[in-house]
């Protein structure tokens, strides 16, 4: 059964506030307000002189892979939210391989699902690993935003710039995966701006269709869920979704939205890291991690954990 090892994180001590985007993006000061006190969105994760690889090798950095470890690791999965995560022809995924001593490891990119291909990446790791008892793949997630589109989502979110690592083997005694349940959604495969309306009305209906069915597949009722981890993308969104699933909104993990923002396919582990430091897990615990993505069509996802 696939079961996370470990996960490592990085969060830049920068940030950009709302505020600042107001310009660029054409936010009134109304607008602006809303961010902050709907949305409960006030400012996002920025570190202006690090590069993509440099998040990347700080995750895996404090993931603290041993020597035996780091020869184990036979596949290493990118999980990324865009298609195209720096200016070409340059990609980083590789040269952060090689420096973390991985360079020996298959390693490829997995986007297809947005926001939520962190999830997807979970999965396939074990999926590769089933066979191979001994051997361990590593998760890497995290992007710059560098563009406007991978900054700012008009009237839902701010992207924060942040990183993390996890560490996947076939099996293991803790963070096992009892569960995984993913929604496509082929008819939302188009512009932003033709199918945002029907995405939204959808959202939360969707989401917690995801989330009560993957709990259901665990054999499990929401009652016997410690926490939902979400995707960082408003407070709001997690109000709805709770509220049409009966699941108490204070058992979500949403500390960060008002401070790191919406970081792209890393939310999942961060929140994690957090759940455990601050106790909100303990061993046989079972938890939710969820995630939607939209992009190329909209999948709503969740997993199911035994801590």
């Amino acid at each position: 059964m696939t079961a996370l090892v470990a996960v490592g994180t990085h969060v830049p001590e920068g940030r950009v506030p709302v505020e600042a985007l107001a310009e660029r993006f054409e936010l009134t000061p109304m607008q602006v307000r809303v961010f902050r006190r709907y949305h409960k969105i006030g400012q996002a994760a920025h570190a202006p002189s690090a590069s993509l690889a440099d998040l990347l090798r700080a995750a895996l950095a404090d993931l603290a892979l041993t020597g035996e470890q780091a020869a184990r690791v036979r596949y290493v999965l990118y999980a990324r939210t865009f298609p195209v995560v720096v200016p070409y022809p340059h990609n980083p995924l590789h040269d952060v391989c090689r420096d973390a001593g991985l360079g020996h490891a298959q390693a490829f990119a997995v986007g297809q699902q947005a926001c939520a291909s962190g999830l997807l990446a979970i999965d396939l790791a074990g999926r590769l690993l089933e066979g191979e008892p001994d051997a361990l793949a590593v998760v890497l997630t995290g992007e710059k935003a560098f563009t406007g589109e991978a900054q700012f989502v008009p009237e839902t979110s701010m992207f924060g710039e942040g990183a993390a690592a996890c560490l996947v083997s076939a099996s293991g005694d803790r963070d096992r995966l009892l569960s995984y349940v993913a929604r496509l959604r082929g008819e939302f495969d188009g512009e932003l701006e033709e199918v945002a309306g029907e995405f939204q009305r959808i959202y939360h209906d969707a989401l917690g269709e995801a989330v009560t069915a993957a709990v259901a597949k665990a054999g499990l009722e929401p009652a016997d869920i410690a926490v939902i981890l979400p995707h960082n993308v408003n407070v709001v969104a997690w109000q709805r979704t709770c509220k049409r699933i009966g699941y108490p909104l204070d058992r979500v993990l949403l500390e960060h939205v008002a401070d790191y923002g919406h970081v792209f396919c890393a939310d999942a582990f961060v929140n994690h890291r957090t759940a455990v430091a601050r106790g909100l897990l303990r061993p046989g615990d079972r938890y939710v991690v969820a995630a939607a993505g939209a992009g190329r069509g909209a999948t709503f996802a969740a997993m199911v954990f035994e801590h």
